[in-house]
Parts: C-alpha cells; structure tokens; sequence
C-alpha cells in the first residue's frame, strides 16, 4: 500500500482470508481509506479478485493487482509499467523481472521481443527453463475486460482453483512490462521464507542510511524502520531498534541496546540504553543507562538524565539533571533543576490524576 500510495494510487481495496480479524485491526490503524473484501474459501488468485468484483464495477479505468506476501514492489515500477500499458492499450500488462534463478516461476515467452505467453515451470521446455525473465505475479488489467473475462474462469486444473494468470491467456492486447527491481518478485510462504525478505530490508535501509552519512560499528542487532530519518554523523549502536515515524538529528550517538519508538530526537543527543516511545528530545541532552521515556514526554536542551530513570507525560526544561533512581511524572519541571537520588513526582490521590509543577533551579532531594 506505501508503494502505491507513493505512485499516486489511493483507491485501495483488500481481499481478506485467513485471520481476516488480524488484517482489518491494521487497517483500522492507517490515516487513509481502504475498501476490504473477504474471501471465505481459498480458491486461487483468480478467486480472490472475484471478490472484488464490485470494487472492480465502480471503475471504468485500470486496476493494478497485487499480492500481498510480495512486499518489495516500488512505485516507479508501477508508475512505468501503467505508462506502458495506457500508451500500448493494452487489456493486461504483466510486470516481469529478471532473476538469476528463476527456480520455480512462470517464465516469460516472449517471439520477436513480443509477450506472448507465461510458461509454468513444469510446462517449459528445456530452452524455456533457461528464461531468467518471470512472472512476479503483479499485473495491470483494464478493469472492464478483467470483468468480462473473470466469469470464463474454471478449475479445470490439478489444483482445483481459478487461476488469475488465466485472464492473461484469455486476453489478447498483452503486454509484459520488466522492472529494474528484482526483488519484487520474492515473496514469503514459510517463516523462514519471511525472515530472509525481514533481512532484506533490514539491509537496505542500512545501506542508504550509510549513503546519506550515518555510522555503524557494527549492524548486528540493529533494526530501523523504512520510515525513520535519521541526520549525518550520528552513530548507531549494536541492539538498537528504531521505529515508527522516528526522526534523529546530526551528531547523535544512539545506543547500545537502546529501543526508540516515535520519537522526534535532536542534534548532538546521547541515548545510552534508552527505551523511549512517543517521545520529544531537544539538543545537547544525555539520556541513561536504562532509562525510559514514556508517551508525552519533551526533554529540554541539555538534559541530563541519568541510570534507573523513568520519565513519563512530562516537560523536563532547560540543563535541568535528573541523575539516578527517579521517576517524573505528568509534570511541568522548570530549567536548571536538579533531581537527588531517588526522587518521585507523587501526583494521584486514589481518585483524581494532578500535574507536578517544579520552578526554575529548584533542588528536590
């Protein structure tokens, strides 16, 4: 869905099966809309868009048809190959890419450079077997033929399913566009299988994090997210996790073992050992060992907090240290105060949740 919201594509409907209950409570989760259809018996690809049939009636254009365990798909694929199929008229354009194993994927047949026809691997002649050119399984339809075509659908096959790459056979404006990308191809079926694309991803937002200036020691342990940003010349540490929609300044140094969530962090800042989620921290601040931010907390420029702190719905000001075995909560702390061992913000009387207010160079012990 990034990937096509990325190429202008927002009018998104889902087909759910299995744990359909785990699919809709994402969906209830995104900031947009998204159309979800169920597909109670798992008969195919071809099935699948069957149940969609109405979502597919309230569009005259084109549709493009995705599979869900196929997560590597990007948007300048999807933007060039609906290019190629709007310019050629085309009733399907199969998106394609070149592999060096093409093991067990429907090879692209092509005559004179001309698509012609997707060849299953048990069904390849010797010569065939040795297209590196394969189906990903990713197609662009007009939407008005695919409706038409849908319905001549049969089972008629060892399977016993409808098969969507039979409305390609069926169709005879074709064409077979092929990505730059291969990896849009993989896709997952066992959990190792899932581990290895986790792993790949993994790397690539390494390796572009390391182009745009950003330091690892070493990458073990270290997990980010596609859509954290993060500034050159900050370093991150073994066992770090940093996710969600989490921006990290320059001159940072961040971990180790630190797990960040959310969080909007400055420059020059010191996370050692840090837990922290839905978080502000300004520049210049130094932050632990084990201590945690909880949701709502705003850490001031050039903070100092200590080992064994836990800091939680609260605005910490200006130079002000909370060194060790402390918890602040749901207060407003002034700049320049300093926090002895030890120290709890009691808020709560058993009925009613008040705010702490500490001014500015208090001493509280």
């Amino acid at each position: 869905m990034s990937a096509l919201r990325k190429a202008g594509i927002d009018d998104i409907c889902v087909v759910k099966g299995f744990k359909k209950e785990c699919v809709e409570e994402y969906l209830s989760t995104l900031d947009f809309s998204v159309e979800s259809v169920f597909q109670a018996e798992r008969l195919g690809t071809g099935h699948a868009v069957m149940m969609a049939k109405d979502f597919l009636k309230k569009h005259s254009g084109n549709v493009v048809i995705l599979n869900g365990d196929a997560p590597f798909i990007d948007a300048d694929t999807l933007r060039a190959s609906l290019e190629l199929h709007t310019s050629s008229n085309s009733e399907v354009t199969v998106i394609t890419a070149d592999i060096d194993d093409p093991q067990s994927y429907g090879r692209i047949i092509r005559s004179s450079g001309e698509f012609t026809a997707i060849r299953e691997q048990k069904d390849c002649s010797p010569a065939e077997a040795e297209i590196c050119e394969v189906n990903s399984g990713a197609y662009w339809f007009s939407a008005k033929a695919l409706l038409q075509t849908l319905p001549k659908l049969s089972t008629n096959n060892a399977a016993g399913e409808y098969y969507l790459t039979d409305c390609v056979e069926m169709m005879s404006r074709r064409q077979a566009y092929k990505s730059a990308n291969p990896d849009i191809v993989l896709g997952a079926n066992t959990r190792g299988a899932l581990l290895e694309l986790n792993q790949l991803a993994r790397l690539r937002k390494l390796s572009r994090l390391m182009d745009e200036g950003v330091s690892f020691i070493t990458l073990d342990g270290i997990i980010i997210g596609t859509d954290v940003r993060i500034g050159c010349d900050t370093t991150i540490l073994p066992n770090t996790v940093i996710l969600g929609n989490t921006t990290i300044g320059k001159g940072c140094t961040i971990g180790a073992n630190s797990h960040i969530e959310n969080c909007t962090i400055g420059d020059n800042v010191q996370l050692n050992n840090v837990q922290a989620y839905d978080s502000v921290v300004e520049n210049n601040v130094k932050i632990g060992p084990f201590a945690q931010l909880r949701p709502g907390t705003t850490i001031r420029e050039g903070v100092k907090i200590g080992d064994f702190v836990e800091i939680k719905n609260s605005d910490i000001g200006v130079n002000t240290a909370v060194a060790h075995l402390t918890y602040v909560g749901d207060s407003d702390v002034g700049r320049g105060v300093n926090f002895g061992c030890g120290c709890v913000t009691a808020n709560y009387d058993g009925i009613n949740k008040f705010r702490t207010k500490i001014g500015d160079h208090a001493f509280i012990g």
